[in-house]
Parts: C-alpha cells; sequence; structure tokens
C-alpha cells in the first residue's frame, strides 16, 4: 500500500504522479492511493436489496434468503443482468473500486437450457464492465449438486448447473472471446464443497490450468455447512479442502467465517487469499470472521461487497474493523501492533488483490497504467490532512464520499466524484428493475 502527496517519496521508490495522472489532478492539492479491488460480485443480486427485509418467520437466516435469491433470479435475460451489472460497476468505480471478481453462475435460460450462444450471460458481464472502464476478473461458477448429500440440482438451481466438459468448454471460450480485451481475465470457481466433488475438481483445474489463474470458492459460510461436511466426510470444510487439493496463493477462499484454528493455520500456510464481505455476512447472518487470528498467523485477505447490500469499500473496512470490536470491546483490531488501522487494512487489500484477481493491480508506480484514486482534499473530513491521518480519515470519518477521481488502467473514468455514463445506467438500470418488480 503506496500513499502519496503529489511528487511525494515513500517505501524507497519515488513516483511521480504527473507520470500517470494528468497535470490538472497531479498539481492540485491531492491524496493518490491505488485503486481497491472487489474480490467477491454476485451482480445480478444488486437488484435485490432490500427487498429481502421484511420478517417471514423468526427463523430467517441465510437459507430462507437464498430461497427468495432463487426466485428473483429465475427472472432474469442477458439484457436484465447488463443493465444492472452496468448501473453496480459505476457505483463500484465512483466508490473506489477498480477492479471486480465476479463470481458467476447464473449461466443459462429460465428453463435451464443453455442459451443459443451459452456465454450469453457471461458475455453481458463482459460488455458491462468493458463499457464503464471497471477491470473484470471474470470466474465462471461450476454448480452440479444440491448438497454434500449428492443431491440433484432443485428446480430453482437449474439455470446453474454445468456437465463438467460443457463447463470446461464455456471457459476456454471465454478466454478466447477476451484474449484481446484489455482489463478482462477469465478464472475458475467453484461454488462450494456442496456443490462440486472433489474428483470433478480436480478434473476441471487439470483441463484449465494455466499460470496464475484465479481459482475461487465459497466456503464455510454458515455453520450448516460445516456440520454437513462432518457428518459426510468426518473433516471440516476447509480442512477437506487442505487436505485434498493443492491450494495455494492464486486460490481465494470467499467467507471462510467459521474456521477452527487448525484451519486458520492452514490457510494462511497455503498462502491463500481469503475474501471477506463484511456487510452481506452481516446482513445475511453468516457470523465474524476470526481476523485477529488469522492476522496472528500470517493470513492474506480482501474484501468484497458479494450481494450488494452495500457498494463501499471503506463500508467493508470499516465494519471488519468493528465487527471485531464488538466481539472484543477492544479497539484497533485490524492490526497486531502500534499503527493506523485504515493503513494496516488498505495494506492487506492492496497485497492481495493481484493473486486473487489474476491482474497487475494493488500498486503505485511509474507505470501509465496505474489504477489509482486521488482522494477529495478539499473536503471537510480532510481538512488538516497528515500523511500520518489521512487515511484513517478516510475509513472512519462520516459517510460523505471522498473519492474525487478515479483511474484505471492510467484513463480516468470518474471525474470529480462522477462517472460520466452515470445518468443513462440508471435510467436503463430503473427501466429494468420497474419491468422485473412489476412482473
Amino acid at each position: 500500500m503506496t500513499l502519496l502527496q503529489a511528487d511525494a517519496l515513500f517505501d524507497g521508490r519515488e513516483w511521480s504522479a504527473a507520470a500517470a495522472l494528468p497535470v490538472d489532478v497531479a498539481t492540485r492539492a491531492a491524496w493518490v492511493v491505488p485503486g481497491i479491488a472487489n474480490l467477491h460480485s454476485h451482480a445480478f443480486q444488486r437488484a435485490m436489496a432490500g427487498l429481502t427485509e421484511r420478517q417471514q418467520s423468526d427463523a430467517d437466516s441465510f437459507w430462507t434468503w437464498r430461497e427468495w435469491m432463487y426466485h428473483f433470479a429465475a427472472t432474469l435475460s442477458p439484457d436484465d443482468v447488463h443493465a444492472i451489472a452496468r448501473q453496480l460497476y459505476i457505483e463500484m468505480l465512483e466508490a473506489g473500486f477498480t477492479s471486480v471478481c465476479e463470481f458467476h453462475y447464473l449461466h443459462h435460460d429460465v428453463d435451464g437450457r443453455p442459451y443459443a450462444r451459452p456465454a450469453a450471460m457471461a458475455e453481458a458481464i463482459i460488455a458491462a464492465a468493458q463499457s464503464v472502464g471497471l477491470r473484470l476478473t471474470l470466474l465462471p461458477v461450476l454448480y452440479q449438486r444440491g448438497g454434500f448429500d449428492g443431491r440433484p440440482l432443485s428446480e430453482r438451481q437449474q439455470r446453474f448447473g454445468h456437465a463438467t466438459d460443457a463447463f470446461v468448454r464455456l471457459v476456454d471460450d471465454l478466454r478466447s472471446a477476451s484474449s484481446a480485451m484489455p482489463g478482462v481475465r477469465v478464472g475458475v470457481a467453484f461454488h462450494s464443497l456442496r456443490a462440486v466433488t472433489l474428483p470433478t475438481m480436480r478434473e476441471v483445474l487439470a483441463a484449465l490450468d494455466e499460470p496464475g489463474m484465479p481459482v475461487h470458492l465459497h466456503i464455510a459460510e454458515q455453520q450448516a455447512e460445516v456440520a454437513d461436511g462432518l457428518a459426510t466426510h468426518g473433516r471440516r470444510p476447509v480442512q477437506l479442502l487442505l487436505d485434498e487439493l493443492p491450494v495455494d496463493a492464486r486460490w481465494t477462499l470467499v467467507h471462510a467465517t467459521h474456521l477452527d484454528e487448525a484451519e486458520v493455520h492452514g490457510v494462511a500456510a497455503s498462502g491463500a487469499n481469503v475474501a471477506i464481505c463484511p456487510t452481506t455476512e452481516a446482513n445475511l447472518g453468516d457470523g465474524l470472521f476470526p481476523l485477529r487470528a488469522f492476522l496472528a498467523a500470517g493470513g492474506r485477505y480482501g474484501v468484497g461487497s458479494d450481494s450488494h447490500v452495500s457498494v463501499s469499500p471503506i463500508e467493508e473496512l470499516r465494519w471488519l474493523e468493528y465487527g471485531q470490536r464488538l466481539v472484543e470491546q477492544k479497539r484497533s483490531r485490524a492490526l497486531l501492533g502500534p499503527g493506523s488501522n485504515a493503513e494496516a487494512m488498505l495494506r492487506a487489500v492492496a497485497a492481495s488483490a493481484a493473486a486473487s484477481t489474476g491482474q497487475a493491480v494493488g500498486v503505485l508506480d511509474a507505470s501509465s497504467a496505474v489504477d489509482a484514486l486521488v482522494l477529495d482534499a478539499e473536503a471537510p473530513a480532510m481538512v488538516g490532512a497528515t500523511y500520518e491521518d489521512v487515511l484513517d480519515r478516510w475509513v472512519f470519518c462520516g459517510n460523505r464520499p471522498l473519492v474525487r477521481d478515479v483511474f484505471v488502467a492510467g484513463r480516468r473514468v470518474v471525474a470529480e466524484g462522477r462517472h460520466p455514463q452515470r445518468e443513462s445506467a440508471a435510467a436503463a438500470y430503473a427501466a429494468t428493475l420497474r419491468r422485473l418488480l412489476s412482473a
């Protein structure tokens, strides 16, 4: 994590703001930080935000929320997904996310059959990201069964499912189609150990392997998943994964909320990243990730906005820290010694970004293709800011957006807090959502 003020010298490396940023930005008083990677996104769920908050029973949980999500997902077309993703990705850019890992499992038509173009949904997501200037790591998701016990996919899950050979073809086709697209990388995702067997995961990894290929999966998000793993395999899900597959730095474990001590140390030792999604995990009642123990073990993490009840890296970071404070009844939980809480978290998400995205992100250097955020030094929250306190002000000081300009690959995509497509994307999104909700 490097923080710059104009032509400052930090970490033993000189970086001239003018080398990557236009003069009108570089010469104004400003703080410049690396763009932030969003490590976990289900774009279509942005359109559900706020629609699942009425109590249905005292037993409301992740599992009852999931049924509503299935119902909503059953209504969406590629055009709908494009409109939703475009709106979401503009919100991400304006908030300070400059890249996203899209965990994409909504593959097929409403009846579960492939589209004439099997990649139609994925192409809609790629087009949305390309149109607004957001870096995209597309993660097609393999989803084959309904639980550890091998039950088939339910009727509501048919849009998600793939035979193994069809899934490999989909990923290969997407790789070929995106190879000439700047800022687009295709990795692979397994929905969870509930949804894909270990032998199938090995088969897919062997068929699709390439250097640095990002591999993501949901794991240990809910205690029920841990209990099912123990009942079926005699091992907790994370321990099962570590025992059976070559987990390393290219892997991103999404959530990993419920870990025992051995799993904490095992994940840290593997070099894998954990994608923590505090606002979604709170919204769904998942639980709290054991951050302090993971940091003490040398673990690596980033953040994601997942279901997009919030689209703000600041809120994810803030609640990552606040959740730990509430549990431990102490402050400064995101670092193990003296220093800035915000700086510690921002350094962590910057350090994990390249491995999880498969792209050259997370640092500021002299490259003309840098991803950077210019903070609004003239905002009230930034009055008198210094190198020692500016990041803590940004993360912990109120809810007024403090990102002024956003650069992706050296190109300014947000100026004075606004994306140039904000109005047109919002109009298309509004028309789409009104139609979906009136059906």
